[in-house]
């Protein structure tokens, strides 16, 4: 789950799809309909919010506000809250994390919308978010702080592309041959 900080109209069509979805499921948390996710890191900024339902609505309608701008057809009845909301402190640190990771992976799927996302000297927040100085939060998980590099998993969030695909197993066929020949030499 990535409820991102930036503006959503930094990201690509996939991470715009994902991001109503996720934001979704974290509506549905915290209103304790669902025992999954209760836990989860990104959470924490809603929950120390006095009204944390009415803060995910902010958060959804503005995603549903980028999505209307690109034409999609997001449903904007499943937004439980709509009402304004004070705002919530985030970190300029944060705020250029999420910068670094979104871009690693645009490189991969939008190369385009990456370089674009790179020349801004300045990014805007999610209008949910109201920027102070600091760093990173702690609970944002890190691959260098375990060791791995910026991103354990790769640029974009799968098997790294500099990684060599897994050998394939020769199966014999029907007829005892492998897809290379003969199984019998």
């Amino acid at each position: 789950m990535r409820l991102w900080t930036l503006h959503p109209k930094y990201l690509d069509a996939r991470g715009l799809v994902a991001l109503w979805r996720e934001a979704l499921l974290a509506q549905e948390v915290l209103a304790g309909r669902t025992r999954g996710y209760r836990a989860h890191p990104q959470l924490l900024r809603f929950r120390a919010h006095p009204d944390p339902l009415a803060a995910i609505g902010a958060f959804l309608a503005a995603v549903h506000d980028e999505a209307v701008a690109r034409s999609y057809r997001f449903d904007a009845s499943r937004i439980e809250c709509r009402r304004a909301v004070r705002r919530i402190p985030e970190t300029t640190g944060q705020l250029q994390f999420e910068r670094e990771h979104l871009a690693a992976k645009l490189r991969l799927r939008d190369p385009a919308r990456g370089r674009r996302l790179a020349k801004p000297p300045r990014l805007d927040p999610h209008p949910l978010f109201r920027l102070v100085a600091g760093g990173v939060r702690e609970w944002e998980k890190r691959g260098a702080a375990r060791g791995r590099g910026f991103f354990p998993w790769g640029a974009g969030g799968g098997r790294s592309p500099r990684a060599p695909p897994a050998p394939r197993r020769e199966r014999p066929s029907r007829r005892g041959e492998t897809r290379g020949g003969s199984a019998r030499r």
